[in-house]
């Protein structure tokens, strides 16, 4: 049986909205903030909370402007989110596979 072990999740990732934001944005070279409120059907005020932990980690950025008078605010996945999302990945690629023996 392969080892089994958590370890290798990351902790900012696997929250379910995190990991909807680094899974949205790993196809997306930007996302606007609405635009990811809606594919995650998060609030607001939850959506923002869980991108400052990922801008906090360095895995987004976040650019904050003005349309006019309305803020536009559009996230990219950083080069060390792309890396972590894909340790993320085989690490619970791994587990999974762990599990399934």
């Amino acid at each position: 049986m392969a080892e089994f072990s958590i370890e290798a999740i990351d902790d900012v990732i696997h929250g379910r909205v995190r990991l909807g934001v680094m899974a949205y944005l790993v196809n997306a070279e930007v996302a606007g903030f609405n635009e990811l409120k809606s594919a995650l059907q998060v609030t607001q005020g939850n959506l923002s909370v869980h991108l400052r932990k990922l801008e906090e980690a360095g895995f987004v950025g976040i650019e904050k402007s003005f349309l006019g008078r309305k803020p536009h605010t559009q996230i990219r996945m950083t080069s060390a989110g792309r890396e972590a999302f894909r340790a993320y990945l085989e690490a619970l690629d791994r587990l999974i596979k762990s599990a399934s023996r």
